[in-house]
């Protein structure tokens, strides 16, 4: 009898397939690192525009490159008029990651330097795309409820700017710099399920704005980039459920009793706290405070504490809040729709996607970027082994039972 060689499917967990320098990952410690320094204190005393720069560049920027590429990253906010035309004959119904995706090529035929492949060349488009998808993404918010676009306020910072461009409303600049700190938190987490296409893509050699679409199209899938919405809705049904904070325990309880998982909790690398969580955490307690959303931080709070000591008990001591647990109730109290939660996660994330794109296209290491192309086991077909024989249409029968 022939052995069974069929592989499971883990994923890619643990394979490494490319040096990085971007960002590392200590999941059992709960350590996150943008080039060499620790996301704590890049959350607490650092700017969204200094780590795309870090991101990009290697290095923390001086006080005139920062002032410079902030210039670059503003002058950016430009949109062609054609994208605007283009957004406005989508359906009002479509969803905000599929407009993102179906946008980023447009952003790409506007650029002068599309096809140039220098590494200069390639810097400049990522900041290109940094400055233009939050103001796509504020855009097709407005049209799609029968409002014009608004102009870029060239004197708000990034994260303000977007929300002025969101709602027309200048922002409070404390809930501003809470903005400014989710883009830090989320700007990379090494080869994630997107950043990784992002990469495969261009090892193809195409062009940056395809990685990004890739990158896009793989961000719009529930395992990846939605959960805190889900967590939202979560949310919505504890409260519409549970009379009492004392009620959530039999609600965390009475879901996991019928297969059911908690949203926002688990990671795939993470085996501890995910380090941004904690962050997420104090800043969702401070806004609810500003904003009277108090008991939405206190029924995550609860659901928390309840379903990590359960996930304990049926022996997942790792299974613990992650960065997507309390992000979606900042983003609500931010006035950030539910189904704009994930394009905002793309706000931030194109300075990593970018970053990564331009490391494969240029890798020192391998000097010349190698094609990926994984190998998969053949595990057979309906005929047998051996292969099947090719039968006149005629004479065919259904191979179906």
């Amino acid at each position: 009898m022939e052995a069974d060689v069929r592989l499971k499917n883990t994923g890619l967990r643990g394979v490494k397939v490319a040096d990085t320098k971007i960002s590392y990952i200590d999941g059992e410690n709960g350590i996150l690192i943008y080039r060499g320094y620790r996301i704590e204190e890049l959350a607490v005393r650092s700017s969204f525009m200094e780590i795309a720069f870090l991101l990009l560049e290697g290095t923390l920027p001086t006080k005139a490159e920062l002032e410079q590429f902030n210039r670059n990253i503003v002058a950016a906010r430009q949109v062609p008029d054609f994208v605007y035309d283009a957004l406005k004959h989508l359906p009002k119904t479509a969803s905000p990651m599929d407009v993102l995706q179906a946008t980023v090529p447009l952003l790409g035929l506007a650029d002068p330097e599309l096809e140039v492949e220098t590494k200069e060349a390639n810097h400049r488009k990522a900041t290109r795309l940094i400055g233009r998808v939050p103001v796509v993404i504020a855009a097709w918010h407005r049209i799609r409820n029968g409002e014009e676009p608004l102009p870029s306020d060239n004197t708000l910072p990034h994260a303000a700017n977007f929300l002025w461009q969101l709602s027309g409303r200048k922002p409070d600049e404390e809930m501003a710099r809470d903005l400014d700190i989710c883009l830090v938190l989320h700007a990379d987490h090494t080869f994630n399920a997107s950043t990784f296409a992002c990469r495969e893509v261009v090892s193809t050699q195409a062009h940056m704005y395809a990685g990004v679409s890739a990158g896009v199209g793989a961000l719009s899938g529930s395992l990846h980039g939605g959960a805190n919405a889900r967590v939202m809705e979560m949310l919505a049904e504890v409260e519409a459920q549970v009379k009492s904070e004392d009620d959530v325990a039999a609600w965390v309880k009475e879901r996991l009793g019928r297969g059911k998982k908690i949203m926002g909790m688990g990671h795939a690398v993470y085996k501890t706290i995910d380090p941004r969580s904690t962050i997420l955490k104090r800043m969702s307690q401070e806004l609810g405070r500003k904003t009277g959303h108090e008991n939405w931080y206190r029924l995550l709070t609860k659901i928390d504490e309840v379903a990590e000591k359960e996930f304990a008990g049926l022996g997942k001591a790792n299974i613990k809040s992650n960065v997507d647990f309390y992000s979606g109730s900042v983003y609500s109290m931010m006035g950030i729709p539910i189904d704009l939660m994930t394009p905002v996660f793309a706000i931030s994330r194109v300075a990593g996607w970018c970053a990564h794109i331009i490391e494969e296209k240029f890798a020192e290491a391998q000097g010349k970027p190698a094609l990926y192309r994984p190998a998969a086991e053949y595990v057979g077909d309906y005929c047998g082994p051996i292969g099947c024989t090719f039968e006149p249409l005629e004479e065919r029968k259904s191979a179906s039972v």
